[in-house]
């Protein structure tokens, strides 16, 4: 069985998600740090966090399809 709080920390993330392929990195950001405090042990959440920081400071080119690509390692 899934806790409360588990269940609010996928939605979150799901939210996030969402704004997250529409580009929304600041609103999908919202989102990934709200599901991450819930749930510190979250990695997606924390990952797609900072995936979001890194588009806030270099965009995507108009052709992205929502893939991340890493520019280092």
């Amino acid at each position: 069985m899934i806790s409360d709080t588990k269940r609010e920390v996928l939605r979150l993330f799901a939210e996030g998600r969402e704004q997250y392929r529409k580009r929304n990195f600041e609103a999908a950001l919202v989102k990934f740090k709200a599901a991450y405090d819930l749930d510190p042990k979250d990695e997606p959440s924390k990952i797609f966090g900072a995936r979001c920081k890194a588009y806030m400071e270099n965009p995507p080119g108009d052709g992205w399809d929502g893939v991340f690509q890493m520019t280092n390692k």
